[in-house]
């Protein structure tokens, strides 16, 4: 059944692009991994002293070939995260690596980031804080500081300033990420439209400001794993921490705004690691995640028509511990196992596709949708030929960019994918089988 239109609602190219990388790392160092006591959630008025930051082997090339071992096409500094200090030798204020012993404050990690992202063909992605800091937060009763007020000025002054620096001093930022969103200009926050208009126009931005054209939002946890189904579209973005989950950020496939969810998750154990597992501290390579946790959250996030953006801590020495280099690699190994080569693959645009998988039997069945022309499916069936009959294997209602349909091995001398339902006859980027 073909529905009614419900309107174009319909990707960037930029955003076509970050549905095909799939899987990204973000990367998280900051000055509690030097002073392990330090915690901005129950000490909010002290932060450590920048001379505590001095990492004796910092290797950004190290992160990136890390990265790429684990299949990431893109990846995210942290640049300034909740203790307010900066990687970079800002202008804005003296709390930043140049203040820190480190390279006799010469030195500036988010240059050595952006240099690596390039040698290892990585797309560069920049983590800042704007949210949640001394004057950003909500005072009183609901009251909000506005434009008027000294120190949110002060504030917003700030921002903008390093922001101005970071998008402007490195080159083109693949993806911009607000953590816990941005307080909007008419509640007295920053001005970041125009800012990013002028300096980062192609940028996709987790939690950006409303009107944003190239938008991408929360998917409602930390854990690596979307609910089914996922649309692309939506009408609820969010400007969450990630503290606490919500159970409504699942979209809608009639949603009014473009705006992909992606799924972010520590590479250690959230609830016993350091920090939420986000950052390191020595001692804890035993609460990594399982290879078999982390290949299940794939199929969970990736399968399930989000990105999977995995977290990735740096020790003391400046370098991904070695533990964490191998689980990495050992994903990305068995991710390329897993779906490198088809056992076959079909295309095209309407409602039915035939396979013939005759080289053996299949576990695995990706559906893709050309998300170009939208996301149009709305329930489909995977069924495999039995003698004279047709046997479902799998069925679902949302497909967009990618969805993995797993299910015990089967032989069969045909397989047919029906979409039963969808808004438009949907255009099938790829259906294929997978041992």
């Amino acid at each position: 059944m073909v529905l009614p239109s419900s309107g174009k609602v319909l990707p960037t190219p930029q955003q076509l692009e970050w549905a095909d990388c799939e899987i990204g790392v973000i990367i998280h160092l900051d000055l509690q991994v030097f002073e392990p006591s330090y915690s901005f959630r129950k000490e909010p008025g002290y932060t450590p002293s920048p001379s505590v930051f001095n990492p004796s082997n910092l290797d950004t090339d190290q992160w990136l070939d890390t990265a790429k071992s684990a299949g990431a096409k893109y990846a995210v500094l942290v640049t300034k995260h909740f203790s307010g200090f900066s990687l970079w030798p800002t202008k804005a204020h003296g709390f930043s690596v140049f203040s820190s012993p480190w390279r006799k404050g010469r030195g500036n990690v988010v240059g050595d980031f952006f240099r690596s992202c390039e040698r290892y063909g990585i797309k560069p992605g920049l983590y800042y804080n704007a949210a949640y800091n001394a004057y950003s937060r909500v005072y009183g009763k609901g009251r909000v500081l506005s434009g008027r007020d000294e120190e949110q000025r002060a504030y917003n002054y700030l921002v903008e300033k390093q922001l101005a620096e970071l998008w402007s001093e490195y080159g083109d930022v693949f993806e911009i990420w607000f953590d816990g969103g941005l307080v909007p200009p008419h509640l007295g926050g920053p001005e970041i439209i125009p800012l990013l208009e002028k300096l980062q126009p192609r940028a996709v931005v987790f939690q950006g400001p409303p009107g944003w054209p190239c938008l991408i939002r929360w998917v409602g946890n930390e854990r690596g794993e979307a609910p089914y189904p996922c649309w692309s579209r939506t009408d609820m973005l969010s400007s969450d921490d990630g503290m606490t989950e919500r159970a409504d950020m699942a979209g809608s496939p009639f949603g009014a705004v473009w705006a992909p969810a992606e799924s972010d998750m520590p590479n250690r154990h959230q609830d016993k690691a350091f920090m939420g597992g986000w950052f390191w501290r020595e001692g804890e390579d035993s609460l990594l995640y399982s290879l078999s946790h982390l290949v299940e959250r794939y199929y969970r996030s990736v399968g399930r028509n989000t990105n999977l953006l995995l977290g990735m801590v740096i020790d003391d020495r400046g370098l991904v511990p070695e533990a964490d280099r191998k689980r990495f690699s050992e994903f990305g190994r068995e991710i390329g196992k897993c779906f490198g080569t088809p056992l076959c693959s079909t295309s095209g645009k309407g409602t039915v596709f035939e396979l013939y998988p005759f080289s053996g039997p299949f576990s695995h069945a990706v559906i893709m949708e050309d998300i170009s022309k939208g996301e149009n499916i709305l329930r489909y069936t995977v069924e495999t030929l039995c003698g004279k009959k047709w046997l479902e294997i799998a069925h679902g209602l949302n497909v967009g960019h990618k969805r993995i349909e797993k299910f015990p091995p089967v032989c069969a001398p045909e397989v047919r994918l029906t979409v039963r339902e969808s808004i438009i006859t949907p255009v099938i980027r790829n259906f294929a089988l997978f041992r």
